[in-house]
């Protein structure tokens, strides 16, 4: 009895271990990144109905209809981003591509047309919506999307190239979309598509003092314009003095802390939460987070961040597993907007930023960013069965039983296009044109050109972008020149 009972305290004792290990072994699986992206989209998404329905219902009985007519709304948008997050796993990456720019161009004339009157709709003194029947559909939340897809595109196909080829035409594109959401006016949606450009001029390879400049010319005009209205100015007031006009300006942001407050570490109960009951305005959209807070505690709140710290690492994940140019750029892109999205919207809760309005990825009422959101989070997912070991493994034969349950087509190989080909500059080729022996380099000056010699961001490095895979014969690249 004594033995047994050493045994199995040597076995609890080893537990935590062993759990570890289990957890490592199931990291270490070719789709591990996939199922990794669909949990956390399931998760977020079931956590934003329960906690919208929860946070609207008094909101939505008081106006005088159903108390649950926010939700059914919610629940409408996240069954057709749940058929967009299906079509972006079985869409081809080739057509993806090939209809990237002509997506992205419908998406900004949406833009132009939304601001004409009598076209886009006016809700809350912002023209920013398509009223199509019981549904409004947000153009700006549709082109973070078709920026991110197009821009990663350009990029991938543009690797090696000029200066100018990475700045023209993605940063025009870019402050034209910017301009045309702050006409709506929408601030929010307008940092959200900075931080979409910035990422993918960070990750495309843009020189370090060059992206600092336009970093900080960015944070400039965000400033100005923070400024330049009433109501945001009222918003950085409001941050810098928080104990001013308590009932006025600070208002919305001080009942955020004390729903927090409230909460505790375990939380007053699902659906027991005091703010709701009008004491936080937009408690079910910008405020959702103060809501979990309160209802589910710390550890409800923790969960949260837990999930997205999860949606951080497999990003990052699929982004260096990836041989793929353009996936590698779109995933890294993408997965810096989600989560800096989510961060703001933490920070301006919780009263370390002001108050923007950017919504909590899947978890904050809002038909057309839940919608697009998950369609993102699709092609997330689309990426990671196109890492090199998850194709192997599905044309082995081990789909796994989500792949087949959802029959989704097995990814083709990545193989080089002549696009993606990194483009050398004019001086270079000169350069190449006499056919003389090289001269020997002194071994420093050639580990001075290797990126990792240099300690180089692979993600952001130009050579770094070259694929892994085995490249061709010389006579077949004789022949590609």
């Amino acid at each position: 009895m004594r033995n047994h009972v050493g045994r199995r305290g040597r076995r609890n004792a080893a537990q935590p271990g062993w759990a570890g290990e289990r957890f490592g072994a199931w990291l270490a699986r070719p789709l591990a990144s996939f199922h990794l992206i669909v949990t956390i989209a399931t998760l977020l998404t079931v956590l934003g109905l329960v906690m919208v329905l929860s946070a609207s219902s008094v909101e939505a009985y008081a106006g005088g209809g159903s108390a649950y007519s926010l939700f059914i709304q919610q629940a409408m948008f996240a069954a057709l981003g749940a058929v967009a997050f299906y079509i972006a796993l079985r869409l081809p990456l080739r057509l993806l591509r090939q209809w990237s720019f002509p997506i992205f161009s419908i998406s900004v004339l949406a833009l132009v047309l939304v601001l004409i009157p009598g076209i886009g709709a006016v809700h809350g003194g912002a023209r920013r919506w398509f009223d199509i029947g019981p549904l409004s559909i947000q153009p700006s939340e549709v082109v973070k999307v078709t920026l991110v897809v197009w821009g990663a595109h350009l990029l991938a196909s543009r690797r090696g190239a000029h200066l100018k080829d990475i700045l023209v035409p993605l940063v025009p594109a870019g402050l034209l979309v910017c301009l045309l959401v702050v006409l709506e006016p929408n601030l929010s949606t307008t940092i959200a598509l900075g931080i979409v450009l910035m990422a993918l001029l960070w990750f495309g390879g843009l020189p370090v003092r060059l992206f600092v400049g336009i970093l900080v010319s960015g944070l400039v005009v965000a400033s100005v314009l923070a400024l330049s209205a009433g109501y945001r100015s009222d918003r950085v007031r409001a941050f810098f003095n928080p104990g001013d006009d308590p009932q006025g300006v600070n208002y919305q942001a001080r009942q955020a802390k004390y729903s927090l407050a409230d909460g505790g570490i375990l939380g007053r109960g699902l659906g027991q939460s005091r703010a709701k009951w009008s004491y936080l305005p937009n408690s079910h959209n910008d405020f959702i987070f103060a809501i979990i807070g309160e209802e589910l505690g710390f550890l409800g709140c923790m969960a949260v961040l837990a999930l997205l710290a999860m949606f951080v690492y497999a990003g990052i994940r699929i982004a260096l597993r990836s041989v793929d140019p353009f996936l590698r750029l779109l995933t890294a892109t993408a997965t810096t907007w989600i989560t800096a999205q989510a961060l703001i919207n933490i920070g301006y809760v919780v009263g370390l930023l002001p108050v923007t309005g950017l919504q909590l990825p899947l978890v904050s009422a809002g038909g057309s960013s839940l919608a697009i959101t998950l369609f993102m989070f699709g092609i997330i997912a689309s990426a990671a069965r196109h890492e090199p070991e998850a194709v192997s493994a599905l044309q082995a034969g081990q789909d796994g039983r989500l792949s087949r349950l959802l029959r989704l087509p097995i990814p083709e190989v990545y193989t080089p296009a002549r696009a993606d080909a990194p483009r050398k500059s004019a001086a270079r080729g000169k350069a190449e044109r006499p056919r003389q022996a090289p001269r020997r380099q002194p071994p420093a000056e050639r580990r001075r050109r290797t990126p990792q010699s240099r300690g180089t961001n692979s993600l952001r490095s130009t050579r770094a972008w070259e694929p892994t895979y085995p490249m061709p014969h010389a006579k077949e690249r004789g022949r590609s020149r």
